[in-house]
């Protein structure tokens, strides 16, 4: 009669239960990279014994490198900073900056509660007004807005005007990777346009807007419409320029196939052509967000949309003690904002596209 060790069975039980878990670690790395974390996964590793020497290794390269190289930045720029003389005193260092960012979030919460009363008392207002047999009224707050609501106008501005960049360029850019034609039409006016600078097209967007948006209750307010228009403008062309490339570079046997099948345009955009150029199509659009975002600044700046721009150039307008600070929090703000920007297409590019490129 054979027996089985026990022991056995529980090692090969432990060396399923490894398998997977590193399983699991695997798959959670895809996202780990999505998300800018790509470090999670050496560390996870480690911790379930994965060749820990290996593993040590890789956790130096993926977080203990950048983290020294964000220590000596914040060394060098705390050295360096206070013997940098502007008209505005020394230039802040990362205490400073960080003392202005906490200020930043305490005036917004005291101008969110100034909003809240001032709500509270119009509601109370039109309580007794009902009451008493009148229309109640409409007040409107008249209160500066918050960092965050700034920050807030920005993401919607610039998300705007990409979304109508993104309607104008995938189209323009499948039919110049399908048509010769259109291709050869479409050329020359990318090469003349795609250098051109937002602070070249913003007075030409804002003279068209003023004639055109003559209304004063629209959906949108004018600084809203030339700042977005000129982001579009601005961050329409890697998008085009990639798709064009992806749809011209699909399978010369595939599209033998659609004419096989005798495939009508739309089946063969929908079924062919937008499969097989998504890869390039999500990184033009990666480009182009990206673009987009530090287009938006200047047209803020310029056209008074009160977002980022407009914050950063009335501070510099303010010329206070803390005022070069508030503009450095904004420059760290913009520079996150922009990262977490990318890397929301990555994951949608992630989700709709088998690239691994990041």
């Amino acid at each position: 009669m054979t027996t089985v060790d026990p022991n056995f069975s529980d090692d090969a039980e432990r060396e399923a239960r490894r398998a997977r878990l590193f399983t699991r670690i695997n798959t959670a790395d895809k996202w780990f990279q999505v998300l800018g974390l790509s470090w999670l996964t050496p560390v996870l590793k480690a911790a379930a014994g994965d060749n820990p020497k290996a593993q040590a290794k890789e956790i130096w390269r993926l977080l203990a490198v950048p983290l020294l190289a964000i220590f000596a930045f914040l060394l060098m720029w705390g050295t360096l900073a206070p013997k940098v003389q502007t008209s505005l005193g020394a230039v802040p260092g990362p205490s400073q900056v960080w003392t202005e960012a906490v200020n930043l979030h305490k005036d917004a919460q005291a101008k969110a509660e100034s909003k809240a009363k001032f709500e509270a008392k119009v509601a109370q207002l039109n309580e007794r007004l009902i009451a008493q047999g009148k229309e109640p009224k409409t007040r409107a707050y008249t209160g500066a807005p918050t960092y965050y609501q700034q920050i807030w106008t920005s993401i919607k501005t610039v998300f705007f005007g990409f979304l109508i960049a993104t309607v104008v360029a995938v189209p323009l850019g499948i039919a110049a990777g399908l048509s010769p034609t259109a291709n050869a039409a479409l050329n020359p006016l990318i090469q003349i346009f795609k250098p051109v600078s937002p602070l070249a097209w913003l007075p030409i967007v804002t003279m068209i807007v003023s004639a055109v948006y003559v209304t004063q209750d629209g959906w949108f307010a004018k600084s809203f419409l030339i700042s977005a228009i000129t982001v579009t403008l601005c961050s329409l062309w890697p998008t085009l320029i990639n798709t064009s490339l992806g749809v011209a570079s699909i399978d010369k046997d595939l599209v033998n196939v659609s004419k096989v099948l005798k495939m009508n345009t739309y089946t063969k955009i929908t079924k062919l052509v937008l499969p097989s150029a998504l890869p390039l199509i999500f990184t033009g659009l990666r480009l182009s967000l990206g673009v987009g975002w530090m287009v938006l600044i200047a047209a803020e700046m310029l056209a008074q949309n009160p977002g980022l721009g407009k914050f950063v150039w009335d501070e510099f307008q303010n010329g206070s003690s803390s005022s070069l600070a508030k503009i450095m929090v904004a420059v760290f703000t913009i520079g996150i904002i922009g990262f977490l920007l990318d890397r929301v297409m990555y994951a949608l590019q992630s989700l709709f596209t088998f690239s691994n490129n990041r």
